[in-house]
């Protein structure tokens, strides 16, 4: 995320960050929040914001459906903090389905609501979204967690649990200071054609912290407040990378189809191997980037990479 918009979302967080006082304002792209007390039934319509709620000790209400076959929406990381029985919510979004949850607060930080989505929130309950000129996917994670526990009044819970995912990310960085001249692509295939997140996704946000930066090309393609662009299987050469990460999700022959791409041997980081592929449990604490998901990522990503990023060839990537 450019400097600028970066400090405009940490501006958003300082004034509620001195004091958890209420009512509480938040400014956000669609106007303004007031929240009038400590909420006490939060419904969360981020695809993954049931995470970073349920680390912070609140029970949403509601909780969006994204993917995975588990129950009650949340995966294994997060799935025993989970004590309620919230509203599933799938598809589009139902309205009328939210507003029977009764929330107090409704937090839409991961959600890609659009402007008339948020007006028909707001009837239900103060809605907080992302910050003016943010991406509605381009949040890093400790600005979601930061944010969220602001809505929810537990700031101070926030900011202690993202301080100890800092701390293990600083570590990882020092054991490693040779990654901080490497970079990293994430990349992934899907629907018949490759593509790669940008910049603005909280993949490589997360892997920046780690000191690996953007390929050139990767960046070139970034436009906008994209989060991920796709590009045609002669055009591999974009994503190649000292380490490439392939996200694998539950589509059926992904991997096989990654792996049979014509010009993939051509890559250094095949050639040199370079490449590291996710299972479906580490690709989806990837993408979700909560402050449960992402010690369970620097644990099983962490050697994967050391691995790979070696300077052997003949060193093997763990599975």
């Amino acid at each position: 995320m450019p400097l600028l918009l970066r400090a405009s979302a940490l501006a958003v967080l300082a004034a509620p960050a001195m004091a958890q006082d209420y009512p509480l304002t938040i400014e956000h792209k669609f106007g303004t929040s007031i929240i009038e007390e400590p909420p006490e039934r939060v419904a969360s319509l981020d695809y993954n914001g049931a995470d970073n709620l349920l680390a912070l000790g609140v029970q949403p209400v509601a909780i969006r459906y994204w993917y995975g076959d588990y129950e009650n929406a949340v995966w294994p990381w997060a799935d025993e903090l989970l004590e309620s029985e919230p509203e599933i919510l799938r598809g589009d979004l139902n309205f009328e389905q939210i507003a029977a949850t009764e929330p107090d607060v409704i937090v839409a930080l991961w959600s890609g609501i659009t402007a008339q989505d948020y007006e028909r929130l707001s009837l239900i309950a103060p809605v907080v979204a992302v910050p003016e000129g943010v991406g509605d996917f381009s949040l890093p994670w400790d600005e979601l967690a930061l944010m969220a526990g602001t809505a929810v009044g537990r700031l101070d819970e926030a900011e202690a649990q993202v301080a100890e995912i800092e701390a293990e990310m600083q570590a990882i960085a020092a054991r490693h200071p040779d990654w901080a001249d490497k970079t990293a692509a994430v990349a992934y295939y899907y629907g018949d054609t490759p593509g790669t997140y940008t910049g603005e996704d909280i993949r490589p946000l997360l892997l920046s912290r780690l000191g690996l930066s953007l390929p050139e090309p990767v960046q070139a393609l970034a436009t906008g407040s994209k989060f991920a662009v796709t590009f045609s299987e002669e055009e591999l050469q974009i994503i190649d990378a000292d380490v490439l990460i392939w996200m694998i999700d539950e589509t059926a022959g992904q991997r096989d189809k990654i792996e049979g791409l014509a010009l993939r041997p051509a890559l250094t980081a095949y050639q040199e191997g370079r490449e590291v592929f996710t299972d479906v449990l580490l690709s989806s604490a990837f993408s979700h980037a909560s402050l449960l998901s992402i010690p369970f990522v620097l644990e099983d990503l962490e050697p994967r990479i050391a691995a790979a990023i070696d300077g052997d060839p003949a060193t093997a990537v763990p599975e």
